[in-house]
């Protein structure tokens, strides 16, 4: 079991009042796992994902990443839990854009403090692995919208997490290039990572074995392939 969210909630203090995004959700995520999230805007799904990737600490309940109670770890020790068995890719891609794609890529190994001669095999490796070798050494503003999606998911998997989280991969871009996307997500998946997907592109979230439909905080339903 990589995470085991039981009964979560978010609530956020606004100067009108509490509002809360997250309701009594829970949720087991498994080695190999793949999810998508569906539901209307507004409808708590990027909480969520920021809850089961250790951004976000729950209101209440209890969330169990690999067996450790999330909210009584240091600040510290989150952020050493995320940069060691957590991937992210967000719409907006958010490269550093002085940094070459090779550069990109390098950084998470850089702060976890792997030696250069690992991080440049390594780098090497996902630039090949997502198609970009040749393009290691062009900065974010010489790439299309998906070469940049492609390097941040080589970015994402600079650690080798074992949970792989995506906000919206596709939303930026076009059909045809999302649907590229959506099968190097898929290889990542098959080569034992899990996935959760949070998307309101139908044929995105199909491809998954369970997709979650959230309304007003919660998981209203769960369908399993």
């Amino acid at each position: 079991m990589i995470v085991d969210a039981r009964g979560v909630s978010r609530v956020f203090s606004m100067p009108a009042g509490p509002v809360t995004a997250v309701r009594e959700v829970t949720l087991q995520i498994r080695d190999g796992d793949h999810i998508a999230v569906r539901g209307p805007s507004g409808c708590g799904k990027s909480t969520l994902l920021h809850m089961l990737g250790c951004v976000e600490t729950q209101t209440s309940g209890t969330l169990l990443f690999d067996g450790q109670d999330v909210s009584r770890l240091s600040d510290a020790r989150r952020s050493l839990l995320r940069l060691r068995h957590i991937g992210f890719v967000f719409q907006r891609f958010f490269l550093l854009p002085m940094l070459t794609a090779r550069e990109n890529v390098e950084l998470p190994m850089s702060e976890a403090g792997l030696p250069r001669a690992a991080r440049q095999q390594r780098v090497r490796e996902l630039l090949e692995y997502v198609g970009l070798a040749a393009r290691a050494d062009h900065r974010p503003s010489q790439l299309s919208g998906g070469e940049m999606q492609r390097v941040a998911i080589a970015r994402a998997l600079a650690n080798g997490p074992r949970l792989l989280l995506a906000d919206e991969p596709t939303g930026e871009l076009d059909e045809t290039t999302g649907a590229q996307i959506a099968a190097l997500l898929d290889r990542v998946n098959q080569s034992g990572t899990a996935l959760v997907i949070v998307t309101h592109d139908p044929a995105l979230a199909n491809r998954a074995s369970r997709v979650l439909t959230m309304r007003d905080g919660q998981i209203e339903s769960e369908q399993v392939a």
